[in-house]
């Protein structure tokens, strides 16, 4: 490959993984490094501070874009540290990559229609349907693969506009495009309701899907008898590296079913300290946790919680029950793409709990 050719790449490689949330937000900046310590180094503290207090006098909103009040200081150095991991830092999971398994996903979506109550179906990466009684919640669709240097490792082997149940809402966490694919949002009625952060106007303005409310942190809103809160997390959003990050907001989701379940939705988030308020707001039946592109720390850390650390933001919230997404699909991190469910399910036995966590592959429902 010519010096061009390869600085070209590398220039399409980092735009495309800033995109899709692997490059650290340049100006999502919390607290400077006085707050922090060492333990506490992908966070700013909240220090005793409520965040439904400081959702409500909108310190994560600034004059133009949106801030991450739980970013520690050097999480702005997002282009010199992605340098330094693909260009001169060690891979140890590299020997790995060749046992990554390419796994076609079915869903068995006539057992889905047949049941009556409540259910959770992991499609692939971020993409999960809840069926609560009759009704359809669709979270983060992305059925077409991603980028072109992207493998897909679980490509779907059915056609979700002709064999999946048709949504009656769906959720989008934020707008990285591993999270909201406009050709995958393209697939649906028009007038499906779509319920998202703040932003984004004009990428549904052009999908003409106008059927669709904008949450703030800690704004609820009801669908069809079901209860739907954004919640905070500590990521970030981007859909264009040269009007950069932030312009929209980003967030965790928990829905209130008619049947009676509560879910947390983490969506992409690194580990903060703001799970016990969580906790003590909801009862929490099942979290999802969106688990993968968590190595190498030193750079995933300040964007993508691990293993070790969603136990301790499972403990803290005090969830009856955990499952993991964002893996499997697309390699961002270091990590091979199997590794994840593993190594979650070590973590959490080693603290005596292996039996809160559900064992949901691609394709699978958990049934209530």
């Amino acid at each position: 490959m010519t010096r061009r050719n390869f600085i070209k790449r590398l220039f399409a490689r980092m735009a495309g993984a800033a995109m899709i949330g692997t490059i650290p937000a340049c100006t999502s900046t919390g607290k400077g490094k006085e707050a922090m310590t060492a333990s506490d180094q992908f966070y700013t503290p909240l220090n005793g501070r409520s965040m439904q207090a400081m959702a409500a006098g909108r310190l994560h909103h600034g004059e133009e874009r949106f801030r991450n009040p739980f970013a520690p200081a050097d999480h702005r150095k997002g282009l010199g540290r992605f340098l330094k991991w693909k260009l001169f830092s060690e891979n140890r999971f590299k020997p790995y990559y060749e046992k990554e398994p390419t796994i076609e996903v079915m869903v068995d979506w006539n057992r889905v229609r047949a049941h009556r109550g409540l259910s959770v179906t992991f499609i692939n990466h971020s993409s999960v349907m809840i069926q609560d009684e009759d009704r359809y919640f669709l979270l983060d669709p992305v059925f077409n693969g991603l980028m072109w240097f992207i493998q897909d490792y679980s490509p779907l082997a059915f056609d979700p506009l002709l064999d999946m149940p048709a949504p009656d809402c769906i959720l989008v966490t934020h707008g990285h495009y591993d999270h909201l694919d406009v050709d995958s949002l393209a697939l649906f009625d028009k007038q499906t309701p779509v319920v998202t952060p703040l932003g984004y106007k004009d990428i549904f303005s052009d999908l003409k899907m106008n059927h669709r409310r904008q949450l703030d942190w800690f704004d609820k809103v009801e669908i069809d008898g079901r209860e739907i809160t954004l919640l905070p997390c500590n990521h970030w959003t981007m859909r264009n590296p040269v009007i950069g990050p932030n312009t929209s907001l980003w967030g965790s989701f928990l829905l209130k079913t008619r049947s009676g379940f509560t879910i947390y939705i983490s969506g992409d988030t690194a580990y903060f300290d703001g799970y016990r308020e969580i906790g003590s707001l909801f009862d929490i039946d099942l979290a999802i946790f969106s688990l993968g592109a968590y190595e190498p720390r030193w750079f995933m850390g300040p964007s993508h919680i691990n293993p070790a650390e969603t136990v301790t933001a499972f403990r803290e919230m005090g969830a009856k029950r955990l499952m993991v997404i964002h893996w499997g699909t697309f390699r961002l991190g270091d990590e091979p793409v199997h590794f994840p469910p593993r190594d979650m399910r070590a973590a959490m036995e080693a603290v005596g709990m292996g039996n809160r966590l559900l064992d949901i592959r691609h394709g699978q429902t958990f049934f209530v």
